[in-house]
């Protein structure tokens, strides 16, 4: 069959079929004497094996990985089939939820629509760097409803964009807490991470504590950790176990200890820190010397106890460490005495 039968009987174009022998998906075993393309039949049960994986979605290149690749199996091509689905399915979804926030914004200037618009577009680009621009761009005067930043800061990967989104947040006329409220409920603990995150940034934003301190639950220790420091800094002393076990397992353990003497302030407060450090004393000297320098943060006769006990510890290197923090403590206690005080 010459070309033109070929794309009367298939319905694909002859300029199609010239494309697709350029790229070597379908080329014709023959030619006539004049020159022209001829094609068998089995070369008609390939172009209509190469429509039907467009019709699936599948790019040129897709198919003809998939017809020219014998690792490339059928079961591997629906596999790569329903990822890519999810994949523009969830950018559709993303996309519809920040279409809603713009319109439940109830916009009245076409220039602030447009630049909303854009920025949601831009949004969705596959660059980083793209993406980052086009928030830290924003013109003032228009106002980007919280909820599309909050949404968007659930779904950024990249750190940079992330904080470019934070911050465009902060400066947003809504705090877009309902949003990062959910994200912080997410089955997927990237979301929750990002959420908290986001959320301990926004110490003054209703309903912040309450998810930050439901967020001390979370199964993942990131997102408790976020929380811990957040919290704490806010002077919640519902923190304090995280805080505890942070500077025990040595994750951002000097932040910790720095916000537990603060808590410690609090007579109360102070006991109790002091007896859930003293509590994780029986650990490997390395644990030992944090908790000891994380004592000597902590207000109260009852934390200085500890540390003279630790100068008698079974570690020499311990020993010695709490040595110089009893001396540390001495020092700066007697500085604080007003003059002539005993």
């Amino acid at each position: 069959m010459l070309i033109g039968d070929v794309a009367r009987h298939s319905g694909v174009s002859a300029r199609m079929l010239r494309h697709y022998d350029a790229l070597g998906l379908v080329r014709p075993t023959g030619r006539t004497a004049g020159g022209y393309r001829e094609y068998s039949p089995e070369d008609v049960r390939r172009i209509f094996h190469v429509e039907s994986l467009r019709s699936l979605g599948l790019s040129l290149k897709q198919i003809g990985r998939a017809l020219e690749d014998p690792a490339f199996t059928p079961s591997a091509l629906v596999s790569d089939l329903i990822r890519w689905t999810e994949d523009r399915l969830a950018r559709e979804q993303e996309l519809l939820e920040r279409l809603r926030a713009i319109d439940a914004s109830a916009p009245t200037d076409w220039q602030g629509v447009l630049r909303i618009v854009e920025l949601v577009r831009e949004l969705g680009s596959t660059s980083a760097a793209r993406r980052q621009q086009a928030v830290l761009t924003r013109p003032e005067g228009v106002s980007v409803p919280a909820e599309v930043l909050a949404g968007a800061v659930l779904t950024e990967s990249d750190p940079h964009v992330a904080g470019a989104l934070r911050w465009a947040l902060a400066r947003a006329g809504g705090d877009g807490m309902a949003a990062l409220d959910a994200g912080a409920h997410a089955e997927d603990v990237d979301i929750r991470r990002r959420a908290v995150r986001t959320i301990a940034g926004m110490p003054g934003a209703p309903g912040a504590t309450a998810v930050l301190t439901d967020a001390l639950g979370d199964p993942d220790t990131t997102v408790r950790r976020h929380a811990a420091l957040a919290l704490g800094r806010q002077g919640v002393t519902a923190a304090v176990p995280v805080l505890v076990g942070m500077v025990v397992e040595g994750s951002h353990d000097v932040d910790a200890a720095e916000i537990l003497g603060t808590l410690s302030q609090d007579p109360g407060c102070a006991d109790r820190i002091t007896a859930a450090l003293v509590d994780e004393l029986d650990a490997d000297p390395a644990t030992r010397i944090r908790i000891t320098q994380a004592l000597v943060e902590v207000a109260g006769p009852a934390a200085q106890e500890v540390l003279r006990r630790l100068t008698r510890d079974e570690d020499r290197t311990v020993a010695l460490v709490a040595s110089a923090l009893v001396g540390v403590v001495g020092k700066r206690s007697a500085e604080d005495r007003p003059d002539g005080e005993p």
